[in-house]
């Protein structure tokens, strides 16, 4: 502690002397637009320099952020400024107002916390000081609960908006593929029709319906014979279609918001009829049923293909034979999701199968994620030979089991599961190219 001796005339005792403020200056953007956010960053710094110049104050950093300061611990400046303070950086803060600091009581607590602690001794703003004392204390934890408040006011207010919009039959939000939104001022914000693909979307919804088509088959009828488009220039997305096929916003009704169960009526035209709707969502229901019961195969998922980049799709084929009964055999070809001409031919399973052998033996198995596994799989199997196959200790001991020898057996032998479990497990991805498995690099 800094003292000095009294004054002439005045007891023999040390008072303090006054503590050196160093400061770090802090500027955080504004909630305006995020423009002149950037702007309100400069001109906070401007301003508080031309002040430190003025009244001969002590920068020695100065700190900028633009994380909103509405929630506890998630501006990570802030948080350094936190830890520089309790290691005696600095013990001053330079900021343009209290609610630069801190919009929320967990934020607000840490400073009040540093300064009784006598890590914080100033925090000087544009118009006003708080040291550590109780009156100054006070008056920050109440503009910053006030600065909370706003918060708190504004989200009510917000939410009061969209609701009555909503009331209104007006979707909060960016209208769906199908629609754009109005920018008249009669009429902003509803959502009107996309002239050019609202009966588009309304052929989708016709097709799965009357037609049976899949989401899948209606995705790459967009995508390859169409061409269509979305607003931003994008083909759909699989998944965007079935996003499409399920909105209730197309026949005149939208939840906001999503899974609340709060539905309004739109006030936007419907492009098909409740009765579609609901027709489409059946056959969906019972393609997903159907889809769940499809039948695994091994290589599937596991590879793509070596010249247009799709996946690889597997066909089950059976021929009789004469005495009765019938093989099944299966081939692997391109889906041709990405390119509908693509050349790639078909292979046969056990072709696969033996050329993944032979690349299993040219891997190193560290590459094999699942290796632990087969390790203790093939002490597993060595027990099991010991103890039930009567292998004597004193005998000689039979051929070792050998982990690319396991992995081999679980590819001809295994389940279509452990051959999957084995195939996700090899770090690189199988390619097939016109008959030839090679890993991809």
């Amino acid at each position: 502690m800094n003292t000095i001796q009294a004054p002439v005339g005045f007891p023999a005792k040390q008072i303090q002397a006054p503590v050196r403020v160093q400061y770090c200056l802090y500027a955080r953007k504004s909630t305006e637009s995020e423009e002149r956010q950037i702007l309100s960053i400069d001109s906070q710094i401007k301003e508080m320099l031309q002040l430190a110049d003025r009244e001969g104050l002590e920068v020695v950093m100065m700190k900028r952020e633009s994380h909103s300061a509405k929630e506890t611990g998630q501006r990570p400046i802030f948080n350094e400024i936190i830890e520089e303070l309790r290691a005696n950086k600095y013990n001053g803060i330079l900021t343009w107002a209290p609610d630069r600091i801190s919009r929320n009581a967990g934020d607000l607590g840490k400073i009040v916390d540093l300064m009784d602690a006598g890590k914080l001794h100033e925090i000087r703003t544009y118009g006003q000081n708080f040291r550590n004392n109780p009156n100054e204390k006070f008056l920050l934890m109440i503009l910053g609960s006030q600065a909370k408040l706003e918060n708190d006011n504004r989200g009510v207010n917000v939410k009061r908006g969209l609701r009555t919009r909503c009331e209104m039959g007006l979707r909060p939000g960016v209208a769906p593929v199908g629609y754009s939104n109005e920018k008249h001022a009669d009429r902003k914000c509803q959502a009107v029709i996309d002239p050019i693909r609202a009966p588009i979307i309304k052929q989708m919804f016709e097709r799965v319906a009357k037609e049976k088509w899949s989401g899948r088959r209606i995705h790459q009828w967009l995508k390859f014979e169409l061409n269509f488009k979305s607003r931003a220039n994008k083909n759909m997305t699989l998944s965007s279609v079935y996003l499409v096929l399920q909105s209730h916003f197309y026949y005149g009704v939208f939840e906001y918001p999503e899974k609340s169960g709060n539905w309004y009526q739109g006030k936007h035209q419907p492009i098909i009829t409740k009765e579609l709707f609901d027709e489409v969502q059946e056959h969906l229901k019972r393609d997903h049923i159907a889809r769940s019961d499809i039948k695994e195969f091994a290589f599937t998922r596991v590879m793509i293909c070596g010249s247009c980049g799709s996946g690889i799709c597997a066909t089950e084929k059976f021929k009789k034979l004469k005495d009765g009964t019938s093989n099944r055999y299966v081939y692997y070809g391109c889906t041709r999701a990405r390119d509908k001409d693509c050349k790639n031919g078909y292979v046969r399973e056990e072709e696969l199968i033996s050329q993944t052998m032979k690349i299993i033996d040219q891997i190193d198995l560290n590459q094999i994620s699942m290796r632990h596994k087969f390790e203790e799989e093939v002490e597993r199997m060595r027990k099991f030979q010991r103890s039930f196959i009567g292998v004597d200790k004193d005998a000689k001991p039979q051929k070792d089991i050998d982990l690319r020898d396991y992995a081999k057996y679980l590819l001809k032998e295994g389940s279509v599961t452990e051959k999957r479990e084995l195939l996700l497990c090899i770090k690189s991805k199988l390619v097939l190219t016109r008959g030839v498995v090679t890993l991809e690099k």
